[in-house]
């Protein structure tokens, strides 16, 4: 499949925006101050996101991503965390989800991650079929499940 995408650190590109907006509608989470949310996301400095732009100079896709580590008085260990991903719904099944989290997989291992993780509370099933196993003990803060994915 060969579509171009587009790798975002300014998260208050209209694009993006325009594309999470409509993914938390569909999520039913209301959002008071939008401008806020996205200044913070550029705030953190470590996010990415490649979009999945349309041919309307909009997006029918995401893959919000950062690259962080675990870590104590011994051990580091680099991770990749997918922190939101949406496809439209008219594009959804067509392969352009498994495009996105290729290209996010990729990404962590060229800047030295060999794990991802996430949370998910629904297609749990698209994400087992892409390697992601469920991670017992390890909790997250959205109560949802957690999965992982040894990358390489």
């Amino acid at each position: 499949m060969s579509v171009n995408t587009i790798l975002l650190t300014d998260f208050t590109d209209p694009r993006f925006r325009a594309a999470f907006q409509a993914y938390f509608a569909e999520l039913k989470i209301p959002v008071q101050d939008w401008d806020s949310l996205f200044q913070e996301m550029n705030d953190e400095g470590t996010n990415r996101a490649y979009l999945l732009p349309d041919r309307w100079n909009g997006a029918s896709g995401f893959l919000q991503f950062q690259l962080t580590g675990f870590s104590n008085w011994f051990f580091t260990e680099p991770f990749g965390f997918i922190r939101e991903f949406w496809v439209a719904p008219a594009l959804r099944r067509r392969g352009y989800g498994s495009l996105l989290l290729d290209m996010a997989e990729r990404y962590f291992v060229e800047h030295g991650a060999y794990r991802a993780l996430l949370t998910a509370d629904d297609a749990v099933d698209f994400y087992l079929a892409r390697g992601y196993r469920k991670a017992p003990g390890v909790t997250a803060k959205n109560d949802m499940e957690v999965l992982t994915k040894t990358l390489r």
